[in-house]
């Protein structure tokens, strides 16, 4: 018996049931380091599956709207404390399927855990203010009401953390939710929903629908009763999410990734930048949307930094994410890798230069997974189109620059406006970076990716719908204000 014939089989998870889709066909999500290893098998769902999903959503909205924050939020401790419990089995199920290395995916599956602990918390937080009014005879207070049904999108590259932080505030607000992952981390979602099933969450409450973005998500952000999108991912996608949900009156929030850049000045403590661009550049396969991808160096510490920089990346290794000295996973599919090693070509062409890396990795066992070596490229100059546009793989292109104001203009010449880093000890030079760099997140001596989850995070520019996810900032996108005014009608006399 061969592995695929006994992997699992997931079905969607619609009104509290787990059912099998309309079409009753399947896809595999394959493990991208063992193209034999079948991680299960998932529905391909249809635009009828997703008005089933919608009309248990609605259904359950109401009832789950009118219970109160502090009882939501007790559902959420219960979800927290079964994806802790299975932790390790989510984290080696997330290796599996999209190949970021157990360590990391151990972290994450924890890091979904405090963002559950984090907004059950926030049932128990002010959710309007007392507003003075003109009429000493009346009150006026704002309060906050759900949108309804919430439709969220999310990438393969994170599928615990950012499935969390929209499923989390959408709930604890009072909104019922359809939820589609992506392709190449459902099963790492469907372990996810089981744990709010375990928790004895509501029929209708979360509902989980797999299948292709073009059928799938197009169906949940054209449905009229969905009433918000929570989308990451692709800005090309993103972009048609919101023009479709704007279309018919349906707020939405997107992120859409960026082409992040990291300034190292002239008095930079090397080893730290070195290491923070290796980390934020090369960690998940470069697979993240606030990766560094843009690496800028002032010309007086080039050499020295390069010569750092290439050291490092030529200790790292590639490998298997299961196994314990793998520090750099596969490319999430074939697709991916295929995309990452056209942009190599793509940046030949255009005149830059191979400093390291830029092949698929084929030697041993790597042969039958989707590995590209790290890569940095050197003279690169800010129009190419690996200076442009997001690879979304392990590939750095090193940029010399003369000073910081030009150092800043190179950083800002892109559409993407996520996150960006500079190192220095000059605290002339950080203050400009904070003023002047067009991005959602600064770092200051700290690697572009990551952020924590207790604070606002999104992006400026073509990376997002000038909105904010995480954090306090969540309650903006998954309510809306209702202000209220009360006049005692002469009961008081």
């Amino acid at each position: 018996m061969n592995k695929e014939s006994i992997s699992k089989t997931y079905l969607n998870y619609i009104n509290g049931q787990w059912v099998a889709s309309h079409r009753n066909e399947t896809s595999s999500s394959v493990n991208p380091a063992r193209v034999d290893d079948v991680v299960g098998h998932v529905q391909l769902s249809t635009a009828e599956d997703v008005a089933d999903a919608v009309r248990a959503a609605k259904g359950a909205q109401k009832a789950w709207s009118r219970m109160a924050y502090p009882s939501r939020g007790q559902f959420l401790y219960a979800v927290a404390n079964r994806v802790e419990a299975r932790a390790d089995e989510i984290a080696q199920t997330m290796t599996r399927e999209m190949g970021k290395p157990l360590s990391e995916a151990k972290g994450e599956t924890l890091r979904g855990v405090a963002i559950l602990r984090y907004y059950a918390a926030e049932g128990l937080h002010k959710i309007g203010d007392v507003i003075p009014s003109f009429d000493a005879s009346s009150l006026m207070f704002t309060t906050r009401s759900p949108l309804g049904v919430v439709g969220v999108i999310t990438p393969w590259n994170f599928p615990v953390a950012i499935p969390m932080w929209k499923i989390a505030p959408a709930l604890i607000y009072g909104n019922t939710v359809v939820f589609k992952p992506a392709e190449n981390s459902v099963v790492t979602a469907a372990l996810l929903v089981e744990c709010f099933e375990e928790a004895g969450l509501p029929a209708g409450v979360l509902n989980y629908v797999t299948g292709r973005g073009s059928v799938v998500g197009q169906a949940i952000v054209e449905h009229r009763d969905v009433a918000g999108i929570s989308f990451t991912g692709s800005d090309n996608v993103g972009i048609n999410v919101g023009m479709t949900a704007l279309a018919r009156g349906a707020k939405y929030q997107l992120e859409m990734g960026g082409k992040n850049p990291v300034i190292v000045a002239a008095d930079a403590d090397l080893d730290l930048a070195v290491e923070a661009t290796v980390s934020g550049g090369l960690r998940s396969t470069g697979q993240k949307c606030t990766a560094t991808s843009r690496v800028l160096v002032d010309r007086k510490v080039y050499a020295a930094f390069r010569e750092k920089l290439l050291s490092k990346v030529k200790s790292i290794r590639v490998g298997d994410g299961l196994q314990p000295e793998t520090w750099m996973g596969p490319c999430v599919n074939d697709r991916q890798m295929e995309t990452v090693l056209s942009y190599v070509q793509i940046g030949l062409e255009e005149g830059a230069t191979l400093a390291f890396g830029g092949t698929r990795a084929t030697e041993g066992d790597l042969s039958s997974g989707y590995f590209v070596e790290p890569t940095v490229f050197e003279n690169v100059t800010s129009g190419m189109r690996i200076a442009q546009e997001e690879i979304f793989g392990p590939v750095l292109a090193l940029i010399p620059f003369e000073n910081l104001t030009e150092a800043l203009e190179i950083a800002n010449d892109s559409k993407f406006g996520l996150s960006a880093s500079i190192f220095t000890k000059n605290i002339g030079h950080m203050m400009s970076f904070i003023q002047d760099m067009d991005a959602g997140l600064v770092r200051i001596n700290a690697e572009s990716a990551g952020v924590e989850l207790q604070a606002p995070f999104g992006g400026m520019k073509h990376s997002g719908s000038h909105s904010r996810e995480q954090g306090q900032s969540a309650i903006e996108f998954f309510t809306e204000i209702k202000t209220v005014f009360i006049k005692d009608g002469g009961m008081y006399g």
